[in-house]
């Protein structure tokens, strides 16, 4: 009666089965490939090809009507009322700003529309160094944390810085230590937002450039503040600077919202391990 060969046809010459038989189970389908040969050579690791590097671009320095819209058509009202500023004859000019001044009697008469309307002036004219400071730092903020974060962050230092100046000439005035003149000085400008969107910006950026751009600029306003040449004003830009720096918890929540992962729902987990032990 003839023998049945289980095995034995895949044996070797001396009926032992073949090195890569070893472990495995006969009539057994989809078992494992044979281990690799820890003395052979090893697999070639997959190349990843090499990242670019970002190449620098000093076009985002500026603003773009797409990138950054609120910097760039606020820049373009700027531009609209410095070149009236400009060209308009010096009563209409004076009017204009007579009526945008934030001062005290405005600002019992009509804060709302006196605040928005002061905003709309670059105080100096287009030569000032805060239209630079307006361009660059707003531009960059907005790049960050977008632009109704940083309109809000202009606005906030607008508005405190204002009142924080106006609030104590109304009450120097009510009790009697200022001349009632005081209650129509002329203020205007976009100098508080500037201020506070540095103060902004400055906690978005690396702590070895943070505080030398705080320290720089906070000196500057200093020294205006020690030349007594505009106190009020210049007590007003330390004001916006503070309010600037009292908003890094906010804008640093949406500067550090970036494109996440999306996590799998827990039994998509399961059905994807489930999946994977199938044979």
């Amino acid at each position: 009666m003839e023998r049945t060969l289980t095995g034995t046809a895949a044996s070797g010459p001396t009926g032992s089965p073949p090195p890569e038989a070893h472990g495995l189970l006969d009539g057994v389908p989809r078992q494992r490939g044979p281990a690799p040969d820890p003395g052979g050579p090893a697999a070639p690791e997959p190349h990843s090809p090499p990242r670019d590097r970002p190449r620098p671009r000093p076009w985002h320095l500026l603003p773009t009507p797409t990138g950054t819209p609120f910097t760039f058509f606020y820049a373009a009202v700027l531009a609209v009322t410095s070149y009236v500023t400009a060209h308009a004859g010096t009563a209409v000019v004076q009017l204009l700003h007579e009526n945008s001044s934030t001062d005290v009697a405005h600002l019992l008469r009509a804060p709302v529309p006196v605040m928005a309307a002061s905003a709309l002036w670059v105080a100096g004219g287009i030569t000032s160094p805060f239209v630079l400071g307006f361009l660059l730092v707003l531009t960059a903020l907005e790049r960050r944390v977008g632009g109704a974060r940083t309109a809000g962050v202009f606005v906030l230092g607008h508005v405190l810085a204002t009142l924080g100046t106006e609030v104590p000439v109304g009450l120097a005035v009510l009790v009697g230590h200022l001349p009632d003149s005081s209650l129509h000085r002329l203020d205007y400008g976009i100098s508080f937002g500037v201020a506070a969107s540095v103060g902004a910006l400055a906690g978005l950026l690396t702590p070895w450039l943070r505080w030398p751009v705080l320290a720089v600029f906070g000196g500057m306003l200093l020294h205006d503040l020690l030349a007594l040449t505009d106190p009020l004003s210049n007590w007003g830009h330390l004001m916006a600077l503070a309010v600037g720096v009292a908003t890094w918890p906010w804008v640093r929540r949406r500067g550090s919202v970036g494109v996440r992962e999306r996590v799998p729902h827990p039994r998509e987990r399961s059905g994807a391990v489930s999946a994977s032990r199938l044979p």
